[in-house]
């Protein structure tokens, strides 16, 4: 027995974005749902922590841009149900050498040096560097999203349990059983949006999982060189791993980091930026945002749980069509929360989302 109720419509394991996400969608359509997640609420064991988070419409395929849309969509209606601000449009630039595989409704191609200056005169794009713009790329307020998330979650009904550490789950006749170290809970559907203890819970997904120490440095908020229309969103594109940066569109200073990093055991906290590894980062900023203080308010780390291909993974299982996982953002999740979180939605409700073959399950083989 446990401490509270031990049935349920759906349990949803994980508040990260994705699973706060899909609380929130789950529980708008009036399905009883139970979320949990190990730590305790605003941690920073995984990847949804932090201040801000880019979006942007430019994608290395074509296959992305309805979800993309769909994530605009879905964050306006989010706006607007809350009555919170939770995107800012920046614009983006995303400079790289040679070809570029990103696309995107409104994205422009730019090879003109002096083109690129002009539209984004705040970042110092290496020479030899093209780069593709996107008018619609800006901010997310991430902090206040999750909390956004999770009170809409609340409001229609969720409870979400902090502290509560998942030991398994087994499919049954009527769906599945999911033991914590508070007890058995059993539900009609099962979400898993556990980030990198994903492949934990569920094996057969665990080899196409991978997950990274990834770090950044935030600098202090209110100087001109790192605010709009000087500074959006961008990227630049180097072998060493990609930098990327967001902009001070909402007070939370200019951020900077690398998509690449250490394998890391999810099990243990991540080790936060040494010395040395923050003076990197700085000399990163200050070398691609000239003129800026780079002196840090903030350097953290997180996980980033990754795939190969830098796709998702979403969808039911297989062998237990009625757990739907949501998993792998790799880097790139924040910015689709609730349109993952509706997605979810639709799946357990058995509507099929064919839309969404290019990251499903289904594709891996699971």
């Amino acid at each position: 027995m446990t401490r509270h109720a031990d049935r349920t419509d759906v349990i949803v394991i994980g508040l990260g974005v994705h699973g706060s996400a899909a609380a929130a969608s789950l529980a708008r359509r009036g399905r009883r749902v139970i979320a949990l997640d190990r730590f305790p609420s605003g941690h920073d064991r995984g990847s949804s922590h932090g201040r801000t988070r880019m979006i942007r419409r430019a994608y290395p395929s074509p296959v992305w841009n309805d979800f993309v849309d769909r994530a605009f969509v879905a964050w306006a209606a989010l706006e607007a149900e809350s009555g919170q601000r939770l995107l800012h449009r920046t614009a983006g630039l995303y400079a790289h050498r040679g070809p570029s595989e990103l696309q995107g409704p409104g994205c422009v191609v730019i090879d003109d040096p002096d083109e690129l200056a002009r539209r984004m005169p705040g970042l110092a794009v290496p020479e030899g560097y093209r780069g593709v713009y996107d008018p619609d790329a800006g901010v997310i307020e991430a902090a206040r999203a999750l909390g956004t998330l999770r009170g809409v979650a609340v409001a229609h009904g969720a409870e979400l349990r902090h502290g509560v550490h998942v030991r398994g789950w087994e499919p049954t006749v009527t769906g599945v059983r999911v033991a914590t170290d508070e007890g058995v809970l059993s539900a009609t559907n099962l979400v898993i949006a556990a980030g990198g203890w994903t492949g934990a819970l569920v094996p057969s997904l665990a080899p196409w999982l991978d997950v990274w120490r990834i770090l950044t440095v935030t600098v202090p908020t209110g100087q001109r060189a790192g605010m709009p229309p000087g500074l959006g969103a961008f990227s630049v594109d180097r072998p060493e791993g990609l930098v990327f940066g967001i902009p001070d569109a909402c007070g939370n200073g200019v951020k900077l980091g690398v998509d690449a990093g250490l394998t890391w055991d999810p099990e243990e906290p991540a080790a936060p930026p040494s010395p040395r590894e923050i003076a990197e980062l700085r000399a990163l900023l200050e070398s691609y945002v000239p003129g800026l203080d780079t002196t840090p308010v903030e350097a953290t780390s997180c996980l980033y749980t990754m795939t190969e291909d830098r796709r998702f993974t979403i969808g039911p299982l297989a062998d237990a069509p009625a757990v739907v996982v949501a998993a792998a953002c790799s880097g790139h999740g924040f910015k689709f929360g609730p349109a993952v979180g509706d997605a979810v939605a639709d799946l357990c409700d058995g509507v099929p989302r064919d839309d969404l073959d290019f990251v499903s399950t289904a594709r891996r083989g699971l």
